[in-house]
């Protein structure tokens, strides 16, 4: 027993100590899970991270004087059953006697999205997307993929079980700018998608079953949970990048014998016993990435990234560790840009609220269908910084196709500064001189460039992506986006949860394990309701 008010583990956690590589959502919920379910002391507990803060890809930054940042929002749903059990344990900073789960689903109940100025044509009208614009042709190839073995699959791509029509339809136009597809993505995780989210198909447009967290995802999950970790004597070891593994010999079972680091530019190494836990966040979607300012565009990314590096080292030669080039060495088919906007005149949000015919906050996503970058922009409830002032607001945007000349700026929006993407995007909206003169006037826009964000989705094999715990590991396991979990999906928070869920309860022979993945195409129901939306004319 590790402690009188813990559960027992299979495995003796006394005087075992955990090693967590990298600091996102996956190994913040690994520790807790250690904590929760492991029965580990805190204080035993130790992450190593190359960044100055923690938080990985769910970060938030700025002031509202400079601008306020993020890279990236995320949405949650019913179904994920990892995450709000990991937050339903979890204060919220508002209110310490609700938890973040119950914040996010009070948040629903009273800010929940219903969607009616989704797409925008070139003309700035609503597209009226009760229809999915299907062919037969469209409905056969999605019937048939939804039932094709995820082994026949294997390396294709997206357009390998689509005709070119099917990618000129509302649903893909939809599906792609919620999800960030695109037709060269993976066919794998295209069809895990659809199985996936089968269940919210009827309302896609509105996209009313979406939950999203109060604030940005770091002042809404990541303050919460490093809070909680730290209370319980978490150690967080920041400016340090973990180099390589140390490695027993041997081929029968696979141990981590030491941990070679670099904390703030001098080497160290830490040796592990057979009893500690190694679990490590192989590769990462926001690694790379490069913040433009209002009057610069972001700096080129470097051509080799030092987070890769790590997966790279310890794949070389080992099979069952994945392969890290399928997700690495493809920018121009993983990158992506988004882009955050302070503004301090409410003109703008009253304009969108208007047109959307939706209160700040219940508007949801909106894409300019004729943009050449794509653009899809969202107004999300204020304040979205906890230390945002009263009078001022904050949105943002991202574009599917940042290498492409803009329609209003005849140049790609990666050579763009905040200001120029600003006024491409108002370009593509139907407002008058005045407003957007004022919006021009008052707002200062962040651009962030991401080169690997969709590396996820990039077309790969079985085996590409390491098991969560390789065959005969005995303390190692991989955690985040590029570990495998079957059936769920990646890109996406749950998927993170889940992967860190699956390390500590299988490393210490745990009798709880993660809940089974929701699988709606299994209910007639939900087969039925998406069948009659694609049917819809």
């Amino acid at each position: 027993m590790c402690g009188s008010d813990r559960p027992a583990a299979t495995r003796s956690c006394v005087m075992a100590k955990a090693y967590l590589v990298g600091s996102g959502i996956a190994a913040l919920a690994a520790a807790t899970f250690l904590i929760r379910d492991g029965g580990f002391d805190g204080a035993d507990i130790h992450f190593f991270e190359e960044q100055r803060r923690v938080g990985g890809s769910l970060d938030a930054d700025g002031t509202a004087h400079a601008g306020y940042t993020m890279r990236g929002a995320r949405m949650f749903e019913t179904e994920y059953r990892c995450t709000y059990d990991l937050l339903s344990g979890i204060p919220s900073l508002d209110d310490p006697s609700v938890s973040v789960t119950q914040e996010i689903l009070a948040g629903q109940e009273e800010f929940a999205w219903d969607d009616i100025a989704r797409l925008v044509d070139g003309d700035g009208k609503a597209v009226d997307t009760r229809c999915m614009g299907f062919s037969e042709r469209d409905r056969l190839e999605l019937v048939r993929c939804l039932a094709t073995p995820e082994g026949h699959l294997d390396g294709k791509r997206i357009t390998d079980c689509f005709g070119e029509h099917f990618f000129t339809t509302t649903f893909w136009m939809l599906w792609c700018t919620t999800f960030a597809f695109q037709p060269w993505h993976s066919a794998i995780e295209f069809r895990r998608y659809l199985r996936r989210f089968l269940h919210l198909l009827p309302r896609f447009s509105s996209l009313s079953g979406v939950h999203h967290t109060r604030y940005n995802q770091y002042d809404s999950v990541v303050r919460p949970l490093t809070a909680w970790l730290r209370e319980h004597g978490v150690t967080f070891h920041t400016g340090c990048h973990v180099t390589d593994l140390g490695l027993a010999p041997g081929c029968r079972s696979t141990r981590v014998e030491y941990i070679q680091l670099s904390r703030h530019g001098r080497d160290e190494r830490i040796e592990v016993v057979p009893e500690d836990l190694v679990l490590v966040t192989n590769g990462s979607m926001t690694d790379a990435s490069r913040l433009g300012s209002h009057t610069a565009a972001p700096s080129p990314p470097p051509h080799r990234s030092d987070a890769w590096l790590l997966w790279h080292r310890l794949a070389r030669g080992r099979d069952d560790f994945g392969n890290p080039d399928a997700f690495d060495k493809h920018v121009k088919e993983s990158r992506w840009e988004s882009f955050t906007v302070t503004s301090k005149d409410p003109a703008l949000l009253k304009a969108l609220e208007e047109f959307s015919g939706r209160e700040t906050g219940k508007g949801g996503l909106m894409t300019s269908t004729e943009s050449n970058w794509l653009l899809t922009v969202v107004v999300p409830r204020q304040p979205v910084y906890r230390d945002q002032p009263g009078d001022v607001s904050v949105w943002w945007g991202y574009a599917l196709f940042p290498g492409r000349a803009g329609d209003h700026t005849p140049k790609p929006m990666t050579m763009c500064s905040g200001r120029e993407i600003l006024e491409e995007v108002l370009h593509h909206l139907p407002f008058d001189d005045t407003v957007t003169a004022r919006a021009l006037e008052t707002s200062t826009v962040v651009p962030c460039l991401m080169p690997y964000v969709t590396s996820p989705f990039l077309a790969r094999r079985r085996g590409d992506r390491p098991q969560v715990v390789p065959s005969g590991s005995v303390n190692l396991a991989f955690i985040g986006q590029f570990a495998e979990v079957p059936d769920d999906v990646t890109f996406t928070v749950e998927y993170s949860v889940r992967t860190a869920w699956t390390a500590v309860a299988r490393l210490l022979g745990l009798g709880r394990q993660p809940p089974a993945v929701h699988k709606g195409h299994h209910d007639p129901h939900v087969l039925a309701a998406a069948l009659d939306t694609m049917h819809r004319r």
